[in-house]
């Protein structure tokens, strides 16, 4: 091994502490512990020792602590005088962690765990310290044990003995404290204990993180799925990737598990595939992997043990395979804790958790989700349960056929339901009606033309004969006039269509004119015959190849053939108003369609209010939701809001019926966009959440579900849930760069403010990057501009300089080139001049931080010989001053600390003058004083700035050596605050003034 210098190892350590948890800093760390004990320096490597124990603590290999806390107990047991008290106050605190090693470390004899907990109580005796994390550590090896009575007992003690610097924080305590109450069955209970906890009013380095994680299941068990659902959101962002809260991460995926999200649960469980291995913690393997086995034994009993999971040992698995390895390994390490523990607990609590029955059927998480493929005999829980007709178990087959005949002639939604349930059934019966079978298949041939089968065609036509077979012409009818929209859909050709149209109208003509179908197979053949006119009317237009023919304007045609339709609507709808009110119900709809392309959405207006009241006095309230949404999102564009929410609220209102997915989730996703922009947001939250989920169920996720995402994410953003709002925004982020540059831009600024909000600086300054690339070929640079400040300021607070004074660079030079925003262009300026001083104050860098305030300075003089009555733009010019000012004082300060420092570098830092000094001083006193005037012109709105320009200027008089002058300013503050009327001096002025004068005077004597 080479030899580490004492600078290489110090150094070493540092870069350690750093460095994120897992097994390489653990190598690391010993690595530096070895190095430090052979260079003989016993403080140093006492810090390698202590550096090593944390390092194995807050990764999977935490039983590991053992070895170099005894080390170091040794270290402390021959020398304790050498001990600085914070090493003897980390030694006494570690105990803790040792004894939770022990307890979860089966290979060490229950004995040998015994005498450590009383070894730890002897020595926390000795030093004065509390009994309280004895008591925890007891209380929790007598719980493995099955020696619930000590349990009880320790927990009383634990929670009666004083705190002291010993005891853990509270969150942390807290957090063992509800542990315990679950356990006794307290979910409730537990709860409660957890509140500050989960609310943030108590953290620490792993808290909530482990909270939210344990609150999960007890929220279930009580119902409360909203906050499930947002802690499993936030919690798994904290835990994810971390190696110490793997079993935190294992309770994420027993929670998929157990709501309906085993898709979702499966690719956290992907996310951390490199820690499904044999860790060297067992009491972590067996909570981590016992949570992924919750996850495989549903997915095995859904019917999914063949899916592919994550490689076990170098090794692909399948669930079923994964599931097998798993469960073998965490029934041995089960068995060895029983086996020290002299009881079977450990193993029925493992054995009950992987069985665990689901607790939500189909909880909706918000986040996207790739969905799992249809087993091929999937379980009844596996399908997607939308609402549907009231069709509460038929009790004869005869009823199940009456209702799905009634069904389906009303165009009910739920009739494909009844007669996929007639299919089921029609084998059972004894004698099979001819008729039945033919609705059957007229149901798959129906079905078979909705999807574009190729095969649509013959089916009709086979179902046509057969109604005609059997004296059903007015089925026949119906089925004949299908064919003709299964040929528009197969591209036939336009002579074909419409021969097939006139055959289907003659059909209809030809019913006896005393069949009660007659006039509505009549006028359903006009209305098809129009909306196919339509179509083949834009094919002729195109021209071969689907080309349009440019010999004629393309503009006046579109106008022509919107006119040509509209007209035929009106007239079928004077013709058959009384006849068919339902399709005259679809015809008011298209005319309203039909007039909103014409670009009149006022006239459209009361077509789609018509087309739905028509089809709710129908009695079909599902066919009034299209029109009822749209009409809803042509009011929004009208800024008729009111308006609008009532429409779709009625549209949600009568999709109650309704089996169409997409449709469900368009109604909910309109509706979530009103109340957003109405800033209604809780409800728009769960509106976008529902709609999101229906959207994924019609396979539509990356569509109509990452918009639902969007406004989703917004919500949870306007109502400070962002960690919530990141987390669904980042899942649906792939598909929502698929919807044009624009708004690519607005979600990656989006989630550059998440990020950022949430301290996450650097992913957060990636984001305002890549949306600043996508607009550089924009012809206007201002929104390049803004994304590379607000990716600087990011930067800057990161630390990264280099990095953010070249995304400030390349803001200036866009600011520059539009010329039409000096506030972004100045404090760009001055940002810059800051961050030249961050790594040393010199006359140099001083010198650069001024020129660029002076240019910041001349900005803003331009800008205001422009326009001279902009208040923002002296408020900035008075912010430059001050800021200048800043400059100046840091300058002298760092420039003192270097006079009175012998190892200061006289090249770097030169001492100033006496003179130069004081020069310095009366500039600055000079700038403050010019930014308070300005900003006392500006009104009480710039106040606290004001007083703050009068504090400097005032304390710099006083390091003069002119107490009076700086005195005599705040004074003359006080005295013009009590000219001016009581309601217009705010509270904190005279206080804050008359304090500041006591100082000043204090510092004088």
């Amino acid at each position: 091994m080479t030899t580490l210098t004492h600078e290489e190892i110090v150094r070493g350590l540092a870069e350690n502490r750093e460095a994120p948890n897992g097994a390489a800093r653990n190598a690391h760390a010993e690595a530096l512990a070895g190095a430090a004990e052979a260079g003989g320096d016993r403080a140093l490597f006492r810090e390698a020792l202590d550096n090593l124990i944390n390092a194995y603590l807050y990764s999977s290999e935490s039983p590991k602590i053992l070895v170099p806390f005894a080390r170091l107990l040794q270290e402390y047991d021959k020398d304790p005088a050498a001990f600085s008290e914070w090493e003897t106050h980390s030694l006494f605190w570690q105990f803790k962690w040792v004894a939770t090693a022990i307890a979860d470390s089966p290979g060490i004899p229950l004995a040998s765990a015994t005498g450590w907990l009383d070894e730890m109580e002897r020595r926390y005796r000795l030093a004065g310290y509390s009994e309280r994390p004895v008591r925890d550590a007891e209380l929790w090896l007598a719980h493995a044990t099955g020696d619930d009575e000590r349990a009880e007992r320790a927990f009383r003690s634990w929670l009666a003995a004083e705190r002291d610097d010993m005891s853990d924080c509270q969150a942390c305590e807290l957090g063992g404290q509800g542990h315990y109450a679950v356990l006794q069955g307290g979910d409730a209970e537990a709860l409660e204990l957890w509140r500050p906890v989960l609310t943030g009013e108590l953290v620490c380095a792993e808290e909530p993180h482990r909270v939210l994680a344990s609150s999960l299941l007890p929220l279930l068990r009580l119902g409360r799925t909203d906050e499930a659902r947002s802690n499993h959101l936030r919690g798994y962002r904290m835990a994810r990737g971390n190696e110490s809260l793997l079993p935190s991460v294992g309770k994420h995926i027993e929670f998929c598990a157990l709501t309906g999200n085993t898709s979702r649960g499966l690719e956290i469980l992907a996310e951390h595939a490199s820690h499904v291995a044999p860790l060297a913690n067992l009491d972590d393997r067996l909570a981590f992997h016992g949570g992924i086995l919750v996850l495989l034994h549903r997915l095995r009993e859904q019917g999914h043990g063949d899916l592919p999971a994550v490689s076990y040992e170098g090794t692909p698995r399948t669930v079923s395979g994964l599931y097998e390895v798993l469960y073998a390994g965490c029934l041995d390490i089960a068995g060895q804790f029983d086996e020290r523990n002299g009881t079977t607990r450990v193993s029925d609590r493992f054995l009950a958790r992987v069985v665990r029955e689901p607790l939500a059927a189909d909880l909706p998480l918000g986040v996207r989700s790739t969905g799992l493929p249809r087993p091929a005999a999937a379980s009844a829980e596996a399908a997607p349960a939308v609402p549907g007709p009231d069709v509460a178990a038929p009790t004869g087959f005869t009823e199940l056929v009456a209702r799905a005949r009634s069904a389906r002639d009303l165009g009910h939604p739920g009739a494909d339901a009844l007669w996929a349930e007639v299919a089921l059934r029609l084998d059972a019966q004894p004698g099979t009606d001819p008729l039945v079978r033919a609705d059957l298949a007229d149901q798959q041939a129906l079905a078979a033309a909705r999807g574009g089968a190729p095969e649509a065609r013959e089916l009709l036509a086979a179902v046509r004969d057969e109604y005609r077979a059997l004296g059903r012409a007015e089925r026949a009818a119906l089925a004949e006039l299908r064919m003709a929209g299964a040929a528009a859909q197969s591209a036939a050709a336009p002579a074909e269509i419409r021969e097939l149209l006139r055959a289907a109208l003659r059909s209809a003509e030809a019913l006896e004119h005393a069949e009660p179908l007659r006039a509505r197979r009549i006028a359903l053949a006009e209305l098809s015959a129009i909306r196919l006119e339509s179509y083949l009317r834009t094919v002729e237009a195109a021209g071969p190849g689907g080309h349009h023919d440019h010999g004629h304007s393309h503009g006046a045609d579109q106008e022509h053939g919107h006119g040509e339709l509209a007209a035929e609507l009106t007239a079928f709808i004077t013709a058959h108003e009384a006849a068919a009110p339902d399709l005259v119900a679809e015809a008011e709809e298209m005319l309203g369609r039909v007039t909103l392309a014409q670009g009149d959405p006022e006239r459209a207006l009361p077509m789609l209010a018509a087309s739905a009241a028509r089809a709710l006095a129908a009695g079909r309230p599902w066919q009034a939701v299209d029109p009822l949404v749209l009409r809803a999102g042509v009011l929004m564009s009208l800024d008729r809001a009111e308006e609008a929410e009532q429409a779709a609220r009625s549209g949600l209102e009568h999709a109650a019926e309704l089996t169409d997915a997409e449709a469900q989730g368009v109604v909910r996703l309109t509706l979530a966009d009103i109340l957003l922009r109405r800033g209604e947001t809780a409800e728009a939250a769960a509106l976008a959440l529902t709609a999101a989920h229906w959207f994924d169920r019609a396979g539509l996720g990356a569509d109509g579900g990452a918009q639902a995402r969007l406004i989703l994410a917004r919500a949870y953003a306007r109502i400070e849930r962002t960690a919530e709002a990141a987390e669904v925004l980042q899942s649906a982020l792939p598909d929502l760069l698929e919807h044009g540059d624009g708004q690519t831009v607005f979600v990656r600024e989006f989630l550059g403010d998440l990020l950022r909000r949430l301290g996450e600086l650097r992913p957060a300054a990636e984001q305002y990057l890549l949306a600043a690339e996508v607009t550089k070929g924009w012809e206007d640079p201002r929104p390049q501009a803004s994304l590379a400040q607000s990716a600087a300021d990011t930067l800057d607070d990161a630390g990264l300089a280099e990095e953010a004074v070249a995304a400030y660079e390349r803001a200036l030079e866009l600011h520059r080139r539009t010329g039409t925003d000096p506030v972004a262009e100045v404090r760009v300026l001055r940002s810059l001049a800051w961050l030249g001083l961050r790594e040393e104050i010199t006359a140099r860098t001083v010198d650069l931080a001024r020129g660029r305030m002076g240019e910041a300075e001349a900005v803003l003089e331009a800008a205001l010989a422009a326009d001279p009555g902009v208040p923002a733009l002296r408020s900035e010019l008075a912010q430059t001053w001050h800021q200048l000012a800043q400059v100046l004082d840091r300058y002298v300060a760092t420039a003192r600390e270097a006079d009175g420092d012998e190892a200061a570098d006289p090249a770097r830092t030169a001492p100033l003058t006496p003179a130069q000094v004081d020069a310095l001083r009366l500039e600055e006193i000079e700038l403050w004083d010019r930014s308070g005037r300005t900003y006392a012109e500006l009104g009480p709105d710039h106040l606290r700035d004001r007083f703050q320009c009068l504090n400097n200027a005032a304390w710099t008089e006083q390091e003069r050596g002119d107490a009076e002058a700086g005195a005599a300013r705040v004074t003359a503050l006080i005295d013009e605050a009590r000219a001016l009327p009581e309601d217009e001096v705010p509270d904190w002025l005279l206080p804050s003034a008359e304090r500041l004068l006591t100082q000043l005077n204090g510092r004088d004597g």
